[in-house]
């Protein structure tokens, strides 16, 4: 083997192998089906209150469907950077939509630029909106990728209203309780590509830093390559092994605050020492722009004290999009 091949990790991006158990797996058929929400909402209650993050079966999304988007997502990103370039998210302002190149977006900025390369879209629009809302960019080299993916989209609409029925029920609340919040909620489909990485790798370039998400919930399809990594409660970080037929779920940052912290938006990063190309797929779910976000009361006691202040979905999301994008500089 040459030596420049020889992959040797910064002890800061080390991750634990442990048992699949560390991030539980939860079987959400009985959720789906209406058979026994209540122990969906059990299991729910204890990952996300202990790791925010959960592996799901039995989602009820065909592995065909999962697939395809896969195969479109490696060959759009097989286009040439110049036809990529064209499609680029600045175009599209405040809406977001469009392709990223590698380093254009650092989720941790100041310690690690990412390398990846990304395509966003989102709900369609004919116009510019507002932050978030606007028209979506498609290749045109590429006729089945706007069908394909968007239908994916669409998808993950549906099963995350589902889930956040089961977190509602969680929370001993009604199942309905996030639909007054999510009539016209912000939705993000992202494409990612993240090339392999050798040599001596360290916290300054990886594929992805260390980060929250920012809003409600994320709906995550891995390949079988590996890379993502959790920080458990000890802040060891624990690797995220693609299970097949599986979504990673994870919470945001606006979970954390409904909850006044009694469910956790876990720190992530992708690390792709594999040797390979590396894609996933993940779907980001919000509420509405202007729906206001505060801790629950029944979250709020002596013990766990108010910690969040009221805030806007749309105002907290700009503004950590903000501190990622150079384009979006103006709008801190």
């Amino acid at each position: 083997m040459s030596k420049d091949l020889v992959i040797r990790l910064d002890d800061r991006l080390r991750a634990k192998r442990e048992s699949f158990d560390k991030i539980p797996v939860v079987d959400i058929a009985p959720l789906l089906d209406g058979s026994n929400k209540q122990r969906v909402a059990k299991e729910i209650r204890w990952a996300l209150s202990n790791t925010g993050f959960m592996y799901v079966t039995n989602h009820g999304i065909s592995q065909l469907s999962v697939d395809s988007v896969f195969d479109v997502t490696r060959r759009f990103f097989d286009l040439p950077t110049s036809q990529k370039m064209m499609l680029h998210i600045s175009n599209s302002d405040v809406a977001l939509r469009g392709y990223i190149e590698p380093f254009g977006e650092n989720t941790d900025p100041g310690i690690t630029r990412d390398l990846k390369e990304c395509f966003d879209f989102g709900p369609e629009r004919s116009a510019l909106e507002g932050p978030f809302f606007g028209p979506n960019q498609w290749p045109s080299s590429l006729p089945e990728f706007r069908e394909l993916t968007y239908g994916y989209h669409q998808k993950m609409v549906d099963l995350a209203k589902k889930l956040l029925q089961g977190i509602a029920l969680s929370l001993e609340l009604s199942e309905s309780y996030f639909e007054t919040l999510m009539r016209n909620p912000i939705s993000i489909q992202r494409l990612l590509h993240y090339p392999p990485q050798s040599g001596h790798i360290r916290e300054e370039i990886i594929g992805i830093g260390a980060h929250t998400d920012y809003g409600n919930l994320t709906i995550l399809a891995q390949d079988n390559v590996g890379g993502l990594q959790v920080m458990n409660r000890d802040g060891d970080w624990v690797e995220g092994i693609p299970i097949p037929g599986t979504f990673v779920i994870n919470i945001g940052d606006l979970i954390q605050r409904l909850t006044n912290n009694l469910y956790l938006a876990n720190m992530h990063r992708v690390v792709n020492t594999s040797g390979f190309e590396r894609y996933s797929i993940p779907f980001f779910i919000d509420a509405d722009f202007k729906a206001v976000i505060e801790p629950l009361a029944s979250c709020v006691t002596d013990s766990n004290p108010l910690r969040y202040k009221p805030v806007t979905c749309g105002e907290h999301k700009l503004r950590r999009f903000a501190a990622s994008y150079a384009h979006l500089a103006k709008a801190r």
